[in-house]
């Protein structure tokens, strides 16, 4: 479902770009910003006590300004990559974010990973790689952009901070909340998008012709956007950042599946082999759990020792009444404390 909602956004976009000349990537984004602070950043207003939005932003609020900022610039830079370098340089680069996710998954949420995890994201690009040689052979590389290196930095950058944001969102839905995390997200990048789109893209909106097509498109791009980031969170709770990141490789099938009705593109079997064999790599992951490593802490003495049993007895004679069992002849017991 996620990929699905990743394909909507993917589908419009280009349709906005190819058919009306529409490349607005940043006012996109802050019409999803501007959901999510009016759905989420609403709820947590109305909450009281520790989890309010006052409280919130009285503790983390310079952290959430941080996943903001990462959260909004992966954005932009993915889609701004596009016109400096080719999609397939973008679809294989994109990949490099899963690495950087597992590496900061072990450090800061201390999740071990087993051989077969290993196996299962190499058989997951294994198919990623099918699908750019599908593309390559099926003439959708496209030409070369002005600058390639500038673009593939672009994408590696960009790949970076969504790894980034998607490690803050499972610490944050699986220690805080998921209101908390979208609510936040929403306020802090309602307004670093407002800012970016003021002085990048305000020419660029002033351009477009509007009509009742490019209202639709925007409303499906903003209403599929806001859909993965309201289930994204739930899927990462009961899952991992790293499994659904490996699942939703599987978009750009989808997104070639339209394709093929909407921009007419060519078919090669060699997608269903690649879409096959990442979903064989996202299952063989999810097979076998990752295990979660334990603070270290500082072994206690098994037993007390002469020592400790001794000072033990000394507090208890100040805190208790001593207690003096004596055994007369008659078998009676007399109990006395002084």
């Amino acid at each position: 479902m996620l990929s699905l909602f990743i394909c909507g956004t993917a589908v419009t976009s280009q349709y906005l770009a190819e058919q009306y000349q529409v490349n607005t990537p940043m006012f996109q984004s802050f019409i999803n910003y501007s959901l999510l602070l009016l759905v989420y950043t609403t709820m947590l207003a109305f909450r009281t006590g520790g989890d309010s939005l006052l409280q919130i932003l009285k503790q983390r609020w310079w952290k959430y300004i941080f996943l903001g900022l990462a959260d909004v610039e992966a954005n932009y830079m993915i889609v701004k990559a596009y016109q400096y370098t080719t999609l397939t340089s973008v679809q294989l680069l994109d990949c490099f974010g899963i690495p950087v996710l597992m590496a900061l998954s072990w450090f800061i949420l201390r999740a071990r990973y087993r051989l077969i995890h290993f196996i299962a994201v190499a058989v997951c690009l294994l198919g990623v790689g099918t699908m750019v040689g599908a593309d390559i052979l099926a003439g959708r590389q496209d030409s070369e952009g002005s600058d390639v290196v500038i673009g593939d930095v672009l994408v590696l950058l960009g790949a970076s901070l969504y790894a980034i944001s998607n490690v803050s969102e499972e610490y944050i839905v699986k220690n805080l909340s998921r209101v908390e995390f979208l609510g936040m997200v929403g306020l802090f990048g309602t307004i670093i998008s407002g800012l970016q789109l003021a002085i990048l893209e305000h020419k660029d909106i002033m351009k477009i012709q509007w009509n009742w097509k490019i209202a639709l498109l925007f409303i499906v791009f903003a209403l599929c956007m806001f859909g993965l980031y309201s289930f994204m969170p739930v899927v990462i709770k009961v899952t991992s950042a790293t499994s659904v990141n490996l699942g939703i490789l599987t978009a750009d099938l989808y997104s070639l599946f339209f394709g093929l009705f909407l921009f007419y593109y060519k078919f090669s079997g060699l997608y269903i082999l690649s879409f096959v064999v990442i979903m064989v790599g996202f299952i063989l992951y999810c097979s076998t759990p990752t295990q979660t490593a334990e603070p270290t802490t500082v072994p206690q003495p098994r037993s007390a020792g002469l020592d400790n049993a001794a000072l033990k007895l000394d507090e208890n004679d100040s805190e208790t009444p001593a207690v003096t069992v004596q055994f007369t002849r008659g078998e009676s017991v007399v109990v006395s404390t002084d």
